[in-house]
C-alpha cells in the first residue's frame, strides 16, 4: 500500500501536533509539506495528480481553521482535481484509492452540548462529498481535537496511534451516514 500525505500546515516550524505527526510516520509513508511547495499558491497540476495517482492511500493532513481546512488545501481541490481527471465520465484517475483526512481542531468537545454542537466527522462532510464526486474510499478520519492545548505526552501517543493508522492494510471506511 503506498500511501502519501499531503501536508497543509501554514506555519509547519511552529507546529507543535502537525509536524509531530508527520515526523513521527514511518519511512514508507511519503510526506508532501504542501506550503514549502507552494508558498505563492501556484500549484504544479501535472505533479500533483502524478502523486495521487501514484499513491494507492492519500492522505490530507490539515489544522481546522474555522470549521474547515487550510486555505490551500481547499485551492489544492479547485486546481488539482479537475473535471475530466478526477470526475466526470471520464474522470477516473482516482477511483478505488483511499482518501483519508488527518485533521487538528484546536479545541475540544465537538459535538457535546455546550460546546461546538456538530462533530468532527459532521464539519468534514463537504470532504466526504467530494471523496464520493471523485471515487475515492473516505477512510475514517484520524482527528486530534485540542490541537492548542495538547500535552507532549498526549502528543507523543497521538504521533504513535497516526503511524499506527496509516499502516494499516485496509482502513475502515466512513459510512454516509455515520
Amino acid at each position: 500500500m503506498k500511501t502519501t500525505v499531503f501536508l497543509f500546515h501554514p506555519d509547519l516550524a511552529n507546529s507543535h501536533v502537525n509536524k509531530a505527526l508527520a515526523e513521527g510516520l514511518p519511512a514508507d509513508i511519503k510526506v508532501r509539506d504542501m506550503y514549502a511547495l507552494y508558498p505563492d499558491f501556484q500549484i504544479d497540476v501535472a505533479k500533483e495528480q502524478a502523486a495521487m495517482e501514484a499513491s494507492d492511500r492519500i492522505v490530507w493532513q490539515t489544522p481546522m481553521y474555522w470549521y474547515s481546512t487550510a486555505p490551500l488545501l481547499k485551492k489544492f481541490e479547485d486546481d488539482v482535481l479537475e473535471y475530466g481527471w478526477a470526475y466526470g465520465s471520464t474522470g477516473t484517475a482516482l477511483h478505488g484509492k483511499e482518501l483519508v483526512i488527518a485533521i487538528s481542531p484546536g479545541a475540544s468537545g465537538y459535538g457535546q452540548k455546550g460546546g461546538v454542537p456538530y462533530s468532527v466527522h459532521d464539519l468534514l462532510r463537504p470532504l466526504q462529498a467530494t471523496s464520493d464526486l471523485i471515487g475515492t474510499k473516505f477512510a475514517v478520519p484520524f482527528v486530534t481535537e485540542g490541537a492548542s492545548a495538547i500535552s507532549d505526552e498526549a502528543i507523543n501517543a497521538q504521533v504513535k496511534k497516526y503511524a499506527d493508522y496509516l499502516s494499516q492494510e485496509a482502513l475502515p471506511i466512513l459510512d454516509t451516514f455515520a
